[in-house]
């Protein structure tokens, strides 16, 4: 793969693009630039580089075909979100749940940190796009970095490479400009570390001018600025002012023996299973019904001309996390990942094979943790150290799981017929229920609770209030992001029925009620016979509830007992729960939409 210092091998006759690198590499001063083509034998090329630099090692080729293992280092394994910023032009619009700095402070602060950040680097200029090329739901952007690891990940997480300049040289969309180095200069003849980064860490969102700025970390979403960054924070604010919504959501077809399909669209936090979800196999009792994936993290949903709500998944790849992954919870993930993977974090075997807690019933007698040193289970019993870091990853290309739908790249997106709400609780919240209205939804969706997990840096456990699934991703003001919300409604001519589910809740012993994993399209069943008007509920102060014989139990030994624990409403638990809807409300008071307040009331009455 030639690389080159000059521009003319660029592959794009856009000038305003070309004097942006220019400028950028003016700044970060990179010994070399390359223009990303996206051709599988640049990709090839990079990852034998990334090999050669102790990056990657490739492993054993006849279990795991075209697969890749790393390693990060201790200080770089999740996003950073006290590090994260949103840099409005108002910090009100930023919003309390935000970290916002003035903008013009922050690019002092980070045209310092990236003068001469990128020397005995190369530049690779990334252009990539979110949802299918061409498609009037997709948007572009153009990635600048200096880590390789992050363009063989982008090049599976999204469209990129020369069907995207194309697009680019239309010039007939606004191109969102990304900035991106791990913060680790070279000075000449020295020795590069196999996982390049900075102890400082910035990841810089200008919602205004629609750029990403990303220093010091090589992991994850940030580095892979096309994800959370793009899709979700800076995706949020265009979405917000053309009139549609970027979202922390699944999307999954369900379609039953008689051949009747039924999308839905479902706001999980991370690692709360909606990679499972979203590639769930049905059990036995349920012959003849499908599952088909359309996105398992991201979904872009619009509106049509005929008011009916469309979504599409913007991205092309999972960033899955490994850990309590395997044949038995995700078949389909397991499919997909057996070839052509990026792993990272996870534990490396002796024969060049990957493991993590939850693979396999019986963990390997030994192997290289994800720190590099050596783990067998009985450490693992002395110390408590896992094998693999618990938010270990996985990037596999999505047109290799077998169950994607046949619609999962049309340009117009799939029909919007439920939207699912879910956390992690281990009490109080039911299995499942239905919000009464679409107002009653959204502040079902807004005052969701989650356990905290290892896919963001801090204390794990904690029950945060997490609206939509979006607390940490939403890129400008919470309290008008509800609003936007709100205002969807008018935008449609049928409105989706809006539920919230609990998998985890856990009885006196601290164990699981409920099953999970495949048994979860039984809930999923209700869901749509609802959407359908199939089906009967009962009403409570939250919402409606099914009965017991309104779930399908053929295959499923399940006694009512423990389903009415499932079920239960305890109305002393469910005051004390309002009582801490109300500290998010306290924090979003001067812009939070009437409604809220008025759903609030209305919730206190019947309780």
């Amino acid at each position: 793969m030639p690389m080159t210092s000059t521009y003319e091998s660029c592959l794009t006759t856009n000038k305003h693009l070309i004097r942006w690198a220019e400028k950028i590499a003016d700044l970060t001063q990179p010994d070399n630039i390359h223009w990303v083509d996206g051709s599988k034998e640049e990709y090839d090329c990079l990852c034998q580089l990334l090999v050669d630099s102790g990056t990657f090692l490739r492993l054993n080729e006849e279990q795991w075909p075209g697969c890749f293992y790393a390693r990060s280092t201790p200080n770089d394994v999740a996003r950073v979100e006290d590090r994260t910023f949103i840099c409005s032009l108002s910090k009100d619009s930023a919003g309390p749940t935000n970290n916002w700095e003035d903008p013009f402070v922050m690019r002092k602060r980070l045209k310092g940190l990236f003068r001469g950040s990128m020397r005995g680097r190369t530049m690779y200029v990334l252009p990539f796009s979110m949802g299918p090329v061409g498609s009037p739901m997709a948007r572009i952007g153009v990635q600048l970095t200096d880590s390789a690891y992050a363009v063989v990940n982008m090049r599976i997480m999204a469209r990129i490479g020369l069907p995207v300049f194309a697009e680019i040289d239309k010039d007939e969309q606004r191109v969102v400009p990304c900035v991106h180095s791990v913060g680790a200069p070279l000075a000449p003849g020295q020795k590069d570390v196999s996982w390049p980064c900075n102890d400082q860490k910035y990841i810089v969102h200008f919602p205004e001018t629609r750029e990403i700025w990303s220093y010091g970390s090589g992991y994850g979403g940030n580095a892979l600025l096309g994800k959370k960054c793009f899709a979700l924070r800076i995706a949020s604010n265009i979405a917000r002012d053309e009139g549609w919504m970027a979202e922390h959501m699944l999307i999954l077809g369900v379609e039953n023996p008689e051949g009747e399909k039924t999308y839905v669209a479902a706001a999980f936090p991370s690692a709360c299973g909606k990679t499972n979800f979203a590639m769930m196999i049905p059990p036995k009792g349920f012959e003849g019904w499908k599952i088909t994936t359309v996105g398992d993290d991201i979904a872009w949903v619009k509106p049509d001309e005929n008011g009916e709500l469309r979504a599409i998944n913007p991205e092309a790849g999972f960033f899955g996390v490994a850990p309590g992954t395997s044949a038995k919870t995700n078949p389909n993930a397991m499919a997909t990942l057996r070839s052509n993977t990026i792993f990272t974090n996870v534990a490396l075997t002796p024969e060049l094979s990957v493991w993590w807690e939850g693979m396999t019933d019986e963990p390997p007698t030994q192997c290289l943790d994800w720190k590099g040193n050596l783990w067998t289970p009985e450490i693992g019993r002395q110390t408590g150290a896992t094998a693999a870091h618990p938010n270990g990853r996985f990037t596999s290309p999505a047109a290799q799981c077998p169950v994607m739908d046949e619609e999962w790249e049309s340009p117009h997106g799939v029909p919007i017929s439920a939207v699912i709400f879910g956390g992690r609780r281990s009490s109080n919240i039911p299995l499942v229920y239905q919000a009464f209205n679409w107002s009653a939804g959204v502040y079902m969706g807004a005052t969701m609770g989650s356990e905290t997990t290892a896919a963001a840096a801090g204390s794990i456990g904690k029950v945060r209030r997490d609206p939509m699934a979006m607390l940490p991703f939403c890129g400008y003001h919470m309290g008008d992001y509800l609003r936007s919300w709100i205002k969807m409604q008018r935008s449609l001519a049928t409105t989706p029925r809006i539920f919230h589910v609990n998998w985890f809740r856990k009885d006196e012993e601290n164990r699981f009620i409920w099953p999970g994993f495949s048994q979860n399209i039984r809930i999923l069943r209700w869901i749509v016979d609802r959407v359908r008007g199939r089906a009967m509920a009962r009403e409570t102060p939250i919402g409606w509830t099914p009965y017991y014989n309104d779930i399908e139990w053929n295959g499923l030994d399940f006694p009512q007992l423990r389903f009415d624990q499932l079920q239960e409403v305890d109305r002393s638990a469910w005051k004390r729960e309002v009582m801490e809807h109300e500290e998010l409300f306290i924090a979003l008071h001067d812009h939070l939409p009437p409604e809220m307040v008025y759903e609030r009331e209305l919730l206190i009455c019947r309780l």
